[in-house]
């Protein structure tokens, strides 16, 4: 008697990126929080440039499920950032395809969104996109920021360093508060730093290696104008023993050198 043929079932096929929406057509809540958005994006990136298996994305959709999807909850965090993934452009982060969600989340909080990104949005965070680190900050109160690690199944509070600083241990860096203009708006910032410092932006990063090269480039001429010194100072030196050896021998030479056998 034959077997018959295992009827394996039809599983329904998951969207992919560019079957996806990525945009929802609402603007930043203002200029500031714009400008804000894009001071903690450009300085990032060249810094997941250098390391090379870094997403960094802002303003953009995250997938994390298909029911997401058939419910149309779009999530779209302020900025997240990714370790171990290949670079490319993306139009949104698609879980199933990249095979792992953000490391970091940062929200950016407004009047109008507060209430929902400390509440029921960090909860999705932790209890379905499971996302290690989640920040906030709040660009018109910087004093309203605060961080979370994922502890078991729990967010945990993280605890600013001595500096009031907020430690981002999966990237090895920290977000610190910066007085400072930026895109013509003075204000009190948030920005990545490491040990060294801040990371720069791209404006501030070429300064900083006009100012190297200048420097270098002093050093270099003082190197030069000691080495002209230092032969200047050997040709006198030489000039001098020349002179004094001719002395010498008009010395020796003189009528009270002659020999005394002659005359």
């Amino acid at each position: 008697m034959s077997v018959p043929a295992l009827q394996m079932p039809v599983l329904p096929r998951l969207p992919t990126e560019d079957d996806l929406p990525y945009e929802d057509g609402i603007p930043m809540e203002s200029a500031r929080h714009f400008a804000q958005l894009e001071l903690l994006i450009q300085t990032l990136l060249p810094w997941a440039s250098a390391r090379g298996d870094v997403a960094v994305g802002g303003n953009q959709f995250v997938y994390f499920s298909g029911e997401q999807v058939r419910g149309r909850h779009f999530r779209g965090p302020d900025i997240y950032v990714v370790t171990g993934v290949r670079r490319r452009e993306r139009k949104s982060w698609v879980v199933w395809e990249e095979g792992k969600g953000p490391d970091v989340i940062v929200e950016l909080l407004s009047e109008s969104t507060a209430a929902f990104d400390k509440g029921e949005k960090r909860l999705v965070y932790q209890d379905q996109l499971r996302v290690p680190a989640y920040y906030w900050f709040d660009p018109f109160n910087p004093a309203d920021r605060a961080g979370f690690v994922l502890r078991g199944s729990r967010y945990r509070p993280i605890m600013r360093d001595a500096d009031g600083n907020l430690p981002v241990a999966v990237l090895g860096l920290k977000l610190v508060l910066w007085e400072g203009e930026f895109d013509g708006i003075a204000a009190t910032w948030l920005r990545w730093a490491d040990r060294d410092g801040l990371l720069p932006l791209p404006v501030e990063a070429a300064s900083r290696r006009a100012a190297a090269a200048e420097t270098r480039a002093e050093a270099e001429q003082a190197r030069a104008e000691t080495e002209r010194t230092r032969a200047q100072a050997e040709r006198e030196r030489a000039e001098h023993a020349e002179q004094e050896l001719a002395r010498l021998r008009a010395l020796l030479a003189g009528p009270g050198n002659s020999d005394p056998r002659q005359g």
